[in-house]
């Protein structure tokens, strides 16, 4: 079941999903209403801007710039919060119509999490590039239901993950080709 950043909390309260398997960001707010595991994967919001774009070098250098990210993330609340004056902001409800509208010249950047914005550029080599300034730390978990019983075992299984080489093969067979280097596997918070 695809859940988009919006309905994710909604979806596990309502039993629509077990389980979210997803760049989801582990958030005091998101907390309060469903449990994680994890973390398994540590990343930095960031901009994609397209290749020839020397204007946009980090989140300092908006100002009059129509940004896009995707309705509900912690990417577009952070910018809401910090960096909004000046800034246009257009959300929309996925990722990829951010990429088609700066290919299209309608807007200057988009920003998510570096290692989402490492994929689509991935995917079009030489069209967008990455600005390389990250401004957040995003700790992404496997979202449960609030009092999941499963979270231990999601825990184990993450670890597990970590120490026989699961975690870095699918990093590289991903990733691999990205420019982006392995970092160093995170602790799991078993809160």
């Amino acid at each position: 079941v695809e859940a988009v950043s919006a309905n994710r909390e909604t979806f596990l309260k309502d039993g629509t999903v077990d389980m979210i398997l997803a760049t989801y960001s582990i958030t005091d707010e998101r907390k309060a209403e469903v449990d994680f595991a994890g973390p398994y994967y540590i990343a930095g919001q960031d901009l994609l801007v397209a290749a020839d774009n020397t204007d946009i070098t980090g989140p300092e250098s908006l100002d009059g710039k129509k940004l896009c990210s995707v309705t509900g993330s912690t990417s577009a609340q952070k910018v809401k919060d910090e960096y909004s004056e000046g800034v246009q902001l257009q959300e929309f409800d996925t990722y990829s119509k951010c990429v088609t509208a700066i290919d299209g010249g309608q807007l200057d950047a988009m920003t998510t999490d570096d290692i989402i914005l490492a994929g689509y550029a991935q995917q079009d080599p030489g069209k967008f590039k990455i600005v390389g300034a990250p401004f957040s730390e995003e700790n992404y978990g496997v979202g449960l239901p609030k009092g999941s019983e499963d979270r231990d075992k999601i825990n184990d299984l993450i670890e597990q993950a970590f120490a026989d080489g699961a975690w870095e093969e699918a990093f590289n067979d991903n990733l691999g080709e990205s420019g982006y280097e392995l970092p160093e596997p995170p602790a799991v918070d078993r809160y």
